[in-house]
């Protein structure tokens, strides 16, 4: 009887449930822990006050708890008391306590035993700051250096009206140098190129030498105007700001330029507390990072990831399935064109960072210096496009994601029945016909399968951009208000690389190490998102097409 049941195949296909199920909660649960560990980092979390034996007040938040061995604390201190020898573990506690500007760190480990009982101080604050971190401390005022005043009573709501000051002026000074200040730079920046081009040509003479002489004087007086109204606007938000009082009683002076944020966290009611983590989450996704990427947000990596994975999905894709229908419809079955498809799928093995080396080597060395020879010689020896940019990441993504479009591509049309080409001939079409109007719709949902797979593999690829394009940091988005609006030319940022420079480059890892989590959920997510964006369109054409012998 149990022979029977081996030989009928049963086991194998509980067998084989059983392992998809395993991989598809291990998958699941991975997602779920970075995903918790990246999120909860924006929740508010409550301002505990210690005290330890010798009377020092200690203010932050609880960030661990772990016990440790009494042998590992005798390794690294050999003078332990007598009464915690005699114990086999104790708890020790890493403490946030932020204030990175005065004190050696932010975060300091303490034994539970040292301390006393911690208690939730109401009037403390967290302030979100543009440099230097958060700081804790209770506010105990708010000044203004111009009329040298002091408010010391309703700070709290002096505190709330000086942040949409500061949000106010912020957008006008954010507004005066992308509408005003860049566009007048780029075009003084053009007026002296067309300088140095006319110098090159031999064409320069003394009318456009008297043009460029008045356009650079008015260039020079708007900058200068411009510049003397963004000092006065950042001075309004330097001359005020808050007064306040640290763990150690020692009272400091934040300037409102410096304050992003403020809440009390032990003072939150659940509701509050759920605003404000939404509040977060809204300026992780929507603002540029600060302090190195540990600290702000991940829109110029958001941008850049998206835009670098549309671009290539736009050059990978033409390319990969006319190759396809090539070998598939036109090419003979002989040994070149076999060699050619041992060829494509034996790329799909090579390692990343090869193709990185060749993009680095081919397209930005040789082709985009050529490019600066022929077309941007007036800006040399500074290259345009012979350094590395959005267009070579995208390029040399889309050459290492090809193989995988073309094998499938070649899948689909196989699966097309002969007899449809052969009814689409009989009926005087021509045969570029048949495969536009008949084969080529009816493949689509393979090509869409190929173009899946490849967004899943490009938008994680981390080790050939570090060579052709992406940076740390990027100055500008590569699609802003200026002409031609999409610079391919610039560098940008990118959340595999943000992820990788978070967690290993950044000084300060403790404070990033839910970065690196949030990034990285964020990242499966933008994947996902893409993802199934393409499977909607591949299932709605699945069904369209179905009818035609497709399925």
């Amino acid at each position: 009887m149990e022979f029977k049941w081996f030989r009928s195949g049963s086991p194998w296909i509980w067998l084989t449930s059983g392992a998809v199920s395993v991989s598809l909660l291990s998958v699941l649960g991975l997602l779920l822990f970075i995903g918790w560990k990246g999120l909860s980092y924006f929740w508010p979390s409550p301002l505990y006050q210690w005290s330890n034996q010798q009377g020092e007040m200690i203010v932050g938040q609880l960030y661990a708890r772990e016990s440790i061995s009494i042998n590992n604390l005798k390794q690294m201190n050999a003078d332990l008391p007598l009464d915690m020898e005699k114990e086999s573990d104790i708890v020790r506690l890493d403490i946030k306590i932020a204030n990175r500007d005065i004190y050696p760190a932010d975060f300091i480990s303490v034994l539970s035993k040292d301390l006393l009982q911690p208690s939730m101080p109401k009037m403390w604050a967290v302030v979100e700051r543009t440099q230097g971190g958060d700081f804790y401390g209770k506010p105990k005022g708010y000044f203004t250096l111009a009329n040298q005043n002091m408010v010391t009573s309703n700070v709290e709501e002096t505190i709330e009206q000086a942040l949409i000051f500061a949000k106010d002026q912020r957008l006008k000074i954010d507004r005066l140098v992308e509408k005003q200040i860049r566009v007048i730079s780029a075009q003084y920046s053009k007026l002296k190129l067309e300088k140095k081009k006319r110098q090159i040509s031999g064409q320069l003479d003394e009318e456009f030498i008297r043009r460029y002489d008045n356009q650079s004087r008015i260039f020079g007086q708007q900058l200068i105007e411009m510049e003397a109204e963004l000092d006065a606007l950042r001075q309004e938000l330097e001359q005020q700001g808050l007064l306040i009082e640290d763990m150690k009683g020692k009272e400091y002076q934040i300037s409102l330029s410096e304050i992003l944020d403020v809440w009390y966290p032990n003072q939150m009611s659940i509701w509050q507390k759920v605003h404000h983590w939404f509040n977060q989450v809204w300026k992780f996704l929507t603002t540029e990072p600060r302090e190195s990427n540990s600290e702000g947000g991940v829109f110029p990596a958001i941008f850049g990831t998206v835009l670098l994975v549309l671009i290539m999905s736009m050059i990978v894709m033409p390319l990969g399935v006319i190759a396809a229908i090539y070998l598939h419809e036109y090419a003979k079955n002989n040994t070149l064109t076999r060699l050619i498809r041992v060829a494509v799928i034996n790329l799909a093995g090579v390692p990343s960072i090869v193709y990185g080396v060749f993009g680095l080597g081919f397209f930005v060395y040789t082709l985009g210096g050529s490019i600066d020879d022929l077309f941007y010689s007036e800006k040399l020896p500074a290259p345009t496009f012979g350094t590395p940019g959005l267009l070579w990441s995208a390029l040399t993504l889309a050459v290492l994601t090809l193989p995988v479009v073309i094998v499938s591509t070649e899948e689909g049309l196989t699966r097309i029945p002969n007899s449809v080409r052969n009814g689409s001939l009989a009926l005087g079409a021509t045969q570029f016909e048949t495969m536009w109007r008949i084969v080529l719709p009816m493949a689509s949902p393979a090509i869409l399968t190929g173009l899946i797979l490849a967004v899943a593999r490009a938008a994680g690829e981390v080790a050939p951009l570090m060579l052709v394009g992406v940076v740390k940091l990027a100055s500008s988005l590569p699609l802003d208000s200026q002409f031609p609006f999409l610079h391919l030319d610039r560098k940008f940022m990118h959340l595999g690389f943000h992820i990788y420079d978070v967690g290993f480059q950044t000084t300060n890892i403790e404070s990033a190490r839910p970065l690196v989590y949030a990034t990285s959920f964020l990242l499966v997510c933008v994947i996902v998102g893409l993802n199934l964006t393409a499977i909607s369109i591949r299932n709605s054409l699945r069904e369209k097409y179905r009818t035609l012998g497709q399925d």
